[in-house]
């Protein structure tokens, strides 16, 4: 790592506000019922990011409906308190699968290596299914956007390896 680099995270922020918005048809109608609906995916960002320090603000179902996934985009990006926002699920390639479609258009910039090294990161666990994968990830209005697939693999790995070393350095940069 450059010293630059060094520099630039060392004086980004510690503990970061973010939201968790978790993409599910199935989970939000169970809720809809007022049937509890299990969400290990949603738990796990949840317990990855509270353990690493920072703050989970927002946490919520929502379904794979283009409406309610730019409501969630824009509560972020109106939010004064909101530094980091991840959408999980509904980022493979079947046809009910909008959440890369609705939140991307509100990058101002991308930022295409969060899915390039998701994709190698997925290609050494899980082979040549990893093309599949369509994580992305951009700033707008000083936030950073993730969109990541809703498997607890998927989960684990984008978190641990790269929402959670690299955050607080970009909404640092998204910020300048």
């Amino acid at each position: 790592m450059s010293e630059s680099t060094k520099q630039h995270k060392a004086s980004a922020p510690r503990q970061l506000n973010f939201a968790v918005f978790v993409c599910s048809s199935s989970r939000h109608q169970q809720l809809q019922k007022g049937v509890e609906a299990s969400d290990a995916s949603g738990d796990t960002i949840v317990a990855l990011l509270t353990k690493a320090g920072h703050n989970v603000l927002i946490k919520k179902i929502i379904a794979d409906d283009v409406h309610m996934i730019k409501e969630a985009v824009e509560s972020v990006l109106c939010s004064i308190e909101v530094d980091a926002a991840i959408f999980c699920g509904g980022t493979g390639i079947a046809p009910k699968d909008v959440t890369i479609e609705t939140v991307s258009p509100y990058f101002e910039k991308m930022l295409p290596g969060f899915g390039e090294i998701f994709r190698l990161l997925s290609y050494e666990k899980i082979g040549s299914a990893a093309v599949m994968s369509r994580a992305v990830a951009g700033v707008a209005k000083g936030k950073v956007l993730f969109c990541i697939p809703g498997s607890p693999d998927a989960v684990q790995t984008s978190v641990e390896k790269l929402i959670l070393p690299e955050a607080p350095h970009i909404v640092r940069h998204a910020r300048e």
